[in-house]
């Protein structure tokens, strides 16, 4: 079996383990993830494992001549801005690595020399200029050749011998690290939302702003916005007593209702952080986080106005009567439409840990790009970079929702605490299937399907966008879950140089994750037993209405990715 069909196996090993499981197995999504990082951790060759490390280590070639090969000594990877920091000297010796006839091995074929160090183009960084040691000839080392310092060397070689636990622990550890901390400060954030009356504050806020005849344009509105630090479920839990209520009201619309209440909160949910999705997306394909919420609040509006537009369409060709469920009775609806707003906290204090950390974080990668930065004095930018860190925004915002919690409620401590456990165990579960899609990713990357996905004739970014997005769509079809579809499918994508931006890679995953919702989501299921709505009703409404939003988000990454590439 050559490589690419042995790469290819293992793949769909590990894929099938993560679909049958949940489908077939019932299974918890951390166990799938698991078990699949398990499976494909073992069914790796160590060759193949030592073959990815190297490629990682690799640096990468500026230019090449005759006489000098220029190396960029970042590589895309956390290091200091200056070579010199990095540990290159003038003289140090770099090894020329090419695979052996069989396409298995690197072996070593000749040895490089730093002849000095330069400033890159751009002036960020120092790059540095490699002459041949001893007799070799420049002009022999091919594009496929890898260069690298003998200790990154001797570093790759001895990681693709680490045990299969050590492997998935150390991606398990590595997202973790990256995302859990926002993942239980969100969790917070949306239970003090809840429980303090600021979501029901915003709701009523931006109904009373829009008027009653313009209500679906703001249950859509609201549910984005709350669907930003809140899941969609509890968004929907939290909205779905409001619309039935406008329906009592009106008399009519109950659809329109319901469907502009899911296409904002689904949305936000795949799009912006710090919803797990992408936010693990985001990590995962290095993309900074205030470039995905500035980037994920465009498409996701746009994708959500194209819902909106559905919805109306629906409302006029059927009409969704209004049933009693077994957790909502129809009096439910009424006494949360009048409810006294004097118990409510104010508008400003309720959204204030929503917008706060989205203008901290995108704030900051907003004003690095300014050229006033540079000329800051360094007591300024720490501050500011304090401030926009994401996990000191998150923060803050949680310190705010707490404020307001304790504030409204008066809570004793003891009240205070149970609030927060059930918020963190709510979020700790988020946390443990994201890490465990982690360490599925990385097990991933290792079988080499990174060099697989580049061999495939893409010819643009755009191909590359649209195949991130259609991989996407077939893992969610197949096992439900909108977050295990983009933990899955980065995992094959990550480290691939699109040619653009890298958000417009994270978006289209994430626009990838809502196609197609049916019995085996379990939002699905929250849609249609809470608002009443039969299975068939559920296939008819949600279905297409998802499927579309996604598509046109997708449409609209697209038209980014030609126009503005690279910004």
């Amino acid at each position: 079996m050559d490589s690419t069909a042995g790469t290819l196996c293992i793949l769909l090993a590990g894929v099938g383990i993560v679909i049958g499981g949940i489908l077939v197995g019932r299974l918890h999504a951390f166990l799938a993830l698991l078990l699949a990082a398990v499976l494909v951790g073992l069914l790796t060759p160590q060759t193949v494992r030592e073959r990815f490390a190297i490629d990682a280590a690799a640096e990468s070639v500026v230019a090449r001549s005759e006489m000098e090969i220029v190396i960029s000594t970042d590589n895309g990877r956390p290091r200091p801005d200056s070579a010199r920091d990095a540990g290159v000297r003038p003289g140090e010796i770099f090894v020329v690595l090419r695979l052996d006839e069989a396409g298995r091995r690197y072996r070593r074929i000749a040895d490089l020399v730093v002849r000095e160090l330069r400033p890159s183009a751009d002036g960020q960084a120092e790059q540095a200029v490699l002459v041949a040691a001893g007799d070799f000839v420049l002009a022999e080392v091919r594009a496929d050749d890898r260069i690298l310092q003998p200790l990154a060397l001797h570093k790759a070689r001895r990681s693709a011998q680490e045990t299969v636990g050590a492997r998935i622990a150390a991606g398990f550890g590595s997202t973790c690290g990256s995302i859990g901390i926002l993942i239980a400060l969100a969790g917070i954030i949306g239970k003090c939302l809840l429980d303090s009356g600021a979501a029901d504050r915003i709701v009523r806020t931006m109904l009373r702003r829009f008027g009653e005849e313009r209500a679906p344009s703001a249950f859509m509105l609201s549910g984005f916005l709350l669907g930003v630090p809140v899941f969609f479920d509890t968004v929907f839990y939290l909205m779905i007593p409001l619309g039935k209520a406008m329906r009592i009201r009106t008399g009519r619309h109950y659809l329109l209702y319901v469907l502009t209440i899911v296409c904002g909160a689904t949305m936000a949910h795949s799009l912006v952080p710090p919803t797990p999705g992408p936010l693990f997306v985001a990590e995962a394909l290095g993309v900074n986080l205030g470039v995905m919420i500035v980037g994920g609040t465009l498409v996701g509006l746009v994708a959500s106005a194209s819902g909106l537009a559905f919805a109306v369409w629906a409302n006029r060709r059927w009409d969704l009567p209004l049933r009693e469920t077994d957790d909502f009775k129809l009096a439910d609806a009424e006494v949360a439409l009048q409810a006294d707003d004097r118990d409510l906290p104010p508008f400003w204090l309720s959204v204030l840990p929503v917008l706060l950390p989205v203008l901290l974080i995108a704030g900051l990668t907003v004003f690095k790009e300014l050229p006033s930065w540079g000329s800051l004095d360094p007591t300024t930018k720490l501050v500011a970079a304090t401030l926009g860190e994401k996990n000191v925004a998150l923060a803050l915002a949680a310190a705010i929702g707490l404020a307001t919690l304790i504030r409204q409620r008066r809570q004793h401590l003891g009240a205070l605490a149970d609030s927060l456990q059930k918020a963190l165990a709510s979020a700790g579960v988020i946390i443990l299937i994201t890490s465990a899609g982690g360490a599925f990713g990385t097990v991933l990357r290792e079988t080499g399907v990174e060099a697989l996905i580049r061999q495939l004739p893409t010819g643009s970014p755009q191909v590359v966008c649209l195949l991130a997005f259609l991989v996407t769509v077939a893992i969610r079809t197949a096992q439900g879950s909108a977050t295990v579809a983009m933990i899955t499918a980065v995992g094959l994508f990550s480290g691939i140089d699109v040619g653009v931006h890298p958000v417009y890679l994270a978006l289209a995953i994430g626009c990838g994750s809502k196609p197609f919702a049916w019995m085996n989501d379990s939002g699905f299921w929250v849609i249609t037993r809470m608002s009443g709505m039969t299975e068939s009703e559920g296939l008819k409404f949600i279905t297409p209405m998802t499927a579309l939003m996604g598509f046109v988000g997708l449409a609209v990454v697209l038209l980014g990715a030609t126009l503005l590439p690279t910004f």
